[in-house]
């Protein structure tokens, strides 16, 4: 920059956010007489648009070469005050944010004045940096037109259809034979008590004719390179050894299987063949030979399936085919699975075969499951006159579980109490719970409903215990409402397992570089302004995955993701923020240390044996500079000099 710097400072009030315990008035009358600042103000909201206005009008009037806005983190608006320093004609990387809420106000209390003192420092030192920021304009990259969708449940299907809709070409990868998730093995859905796969099927067969899907059942991500825009991905098309073009779905050779394994998706109350379709509405409607279960293909055991194949359809030799695609952007939709039921010993799960949980209740009330949509108990078939369901099933407790709420438990359970009800007029249902947390449209009237129904009885209370006596399941809990103890003989009992990420989410999250929360969700970059988004360029969530949540949030964040992805895949080119890390190659002796310590993959030792930056792929996290032994690297406006001088202007008095 030449010339001398003229600096502008705005600070705002943020509400009682900052000025609760910050004398901002005080900081705007003092921080005029710094070094190089030429103007300065506060306003309520600086966010706002006046506010805006005022930092505009003031880099117009004052001349201004930098801005330096004290106010919230940068994560909250440093886009926004850029984007207006760059309305005003001042490059955007000319503003900066000094950061007096979560680094000042909202740690301190009024103590003498030290949050007003701490905030003018912070705010010096911020100073320091911009006066020595470099103009910088983005990278810009072109990028592919493709999208991967991993996970074929609701919410990824929802995803797949919106940005196929709007012109750009899909893969969908789904690990199961078929898509639909768990979706597929409900009943009903809450709060309509519409038929689950009435809903689902036709968004099934849509995403399957769909000329822009491609759909890759049975497949799974193995690994993913590349950046944002240009992601290269290695997809495994696992064996099914039935030719789909052959087969004409006769289930011959499902009829002569000599193998009975337990059936996933009736949650193992049934059994299966060892070659089977999941279930009748399966997308992609084809036999998949389960080789687990199978007798053998090395050496070839049994080949009654293929005998009986009179279409030839059945091939021992198919291997898996690797398949490279390169993808613009990704959704990772997952889903979830439920908290193994093995945990639950309290509750006798493994031990009592009448101990079920709501999944597998989901099964008996359907039309298509094992009893055929009759409440039968899976040990004797018999009708329960008494079924208690446990909500919070190793929800909402960090000392033997899981902290978190599974957010969807309450609604259905009342579900199944209702529709149980619907099918045992003469039943009795008991439902402990700890709170009733019903929080969508139309929720809490479904959940006041079932409340008021004959011979459902909500008992606010945890179960202590649960012990077989005499054929019945005699239940220990307690009443808080009342003060008393309860003692239940129930014929049922039906578990409300807390949901977890499903299985594989922590590898796909190695894959793709994204964090994970303390319950092992995706992390997404900002709980309230980018829910959707990772960390990760061009990567979004989709669903489960991120965090519990029902069908309808489900459906929405699908959409919210889909729109993400085609706002990236519409633009000419690719723009990635410029505040990367360079190599000054006079001081690089391409040890490659740095290599090894970046956790986005962006650097690499050339040929001229020296450190060589992807400018996509690096974020600017400083590890590599930190970690250079022979202090070769840096990033680009925030050098040694500037981070000496802030350590100076912050230390001063």
């Amino acid at each position: 920059m030449t010339g001398k710097p003229r600096i502008g400072v705005f600070i705002c009030h943020c509400g009682e956010n900052i000025a609760g315990t910050v004398d901002v008035s005080s900081l705007a009358e003092e921080i005029i007489d710094y070094e190089d600042v030429t103007f300065s103000t506060d306003y309520e909201y600086m966010c706002s648009d006046p506010g805006q206005n005022k930092i505009k009008e003031a880099i117009e009037d004052e001349d201004l070469t930098g801005v330096v806005v004290a106010a919230c983190s940068p994560s909250m608006h440093e886009d926004t005050f850029r984007k207006v320093a760059e309305s005003a004609g001042l490059n955007r990387y000319q503003c900066e944010i000094a950061n007096i809420r979560e680094q000042c106000s909202w740690v301190h209390g009024e103590d003498g004045g030290s949050p007003t003192k701490k905030a003018l420092k912070i705010i010096k030192g911020t100073v320091e940096k911009v006066k020595r920021n470099i103009p910088m304009e983005p990278v810009e990259r072109e990028h592919s037109d493709k999208c991967l969708v991993i996970g074929g449940g609701i919410a990824g299907i929802q995803a797949a259809l919106d940005v196929a809709e709007a012109g750009n070409e899909v893969i969908l990868v789904e690990k199961e034979p078929t898509i639909g998730g768990h979706m597929a093995q409900l009943s009903e859905t809450f709060p309509t008590l519409d038929c689950s796969q009435c809903i689902l099927t036709p968004k099934m067969v849509e995403l399957n004719q769909n000329l822009n899907i491609e759909l890759m059942a049975y497949s799974e991500v193995r690994n993913v390179s590349g950046y944002v825009g240009n992601y290269e991905v290695q997809i495994e098309r696992k064996p099914t050894y039935v030719d789909p073009d052959a087969c004409n779905l006769c289930g011959d050779c499902e009829d002569v299987c000599p193998v009975e394994v337990r059936d996933e998706f009736n949650q193992g109350l049934t059994t299966r063949k060892a070659i089977n379709i999941p279930f009748s509405q399966a997308i992609p409607s084809s036999y998949t030979l389960d080789t687990e279960a199978c007798l053998g293909l090395n050496p070839l055991r049994c080949s009654e399936c293929a005998d009986a194949c009179d279409a030839d359809a059945v091939d021992f030799d198919e291997s898996s085919e690797f398949v490279e695609e390169e993808f613009g952007a990704i959704i990772a939709a997952t889903g979830y699975n439920l908290y193994p039921k093995e945990e639950m010993g309290e509750y006798g799960y493994g031990k009592y075969d009448d101990v079920i949980d709501g999944l597998q209740f989901e099964r008996l009330l359907s039309a298509t499951g094992p009893t055929e949509g009759e409440v039968r108990r899976p040990s004797d078939g018999k009708v329960p006159e008494n079924v208690v369901f446990i909500q919070c099933s190793g929800s909402r407790d960090p000392e033997n579980h899981n902290s978190c709420c599974s957010k969807i438990c309450c609604m259905y359970t009342a579900k199944h109490a209702k529709l149980y009800k619907e099918n045992v007029p003469d039943g009795n249902a008991y439902v402990f719970y700890i709170d009733i947390r019903a929080g969508g449209k139309d929720y809490e009237e479904f959940i006041q409903d079932v409340r008021e129904e004959d011979r459902v009885l909500y008992l606010k209370g945890k179960v202590s215990k649960l012990k077989e006596i005499d054929g019945k399941l005699r239940v220990w809990g307690l009443d808080e409402i009342s003060g008393e103890r309860v003692e239940i003989d129930a014929d049922l009992v039906v578990l409300a397992q807390s949901i977890v990420p499903s299985e594989g989410a922590s590898e796909t999250s190695q894959e793709l570089n994204l964090n994970l929360g303390p319950n092992g969700f995706y992390k997404e970059a900002h709980p309230k302004l980018r829910p959707v988004e990772s960390l990760t360029g061009g990567v979004f969530f989709a669903g489960v995955g991120q965090g519990p949540k029902d069908i309808p949030d489900s459906v929405s964040q699908g959409s919210g993701a889909a729109a993400k992805a085609i706002d990236l895949l519409s633009k000419p080119t690719l723009s990635h923020d410029p505040q990367v890390v360079e190599v000054e190659e006079d001081l690089c002796s391409g040890c490659g240390i740095c290599v090894g310590q970046c956790p986005y993959d962006a650097l690499e030792v050339n040929s001229r044996e020296v450190a060589e930056v992807n400018e996509i792929l690096c974020e600017g996290c400083g590890t590599c500079s930190s970690g250079c032994p022979t202090n070769a690297l840096s990033l680009k406006n925030l050098t040694d000099e500037q981070l000496t001088e802030m350590i100076h202007a912050t230390l001063g008095d």
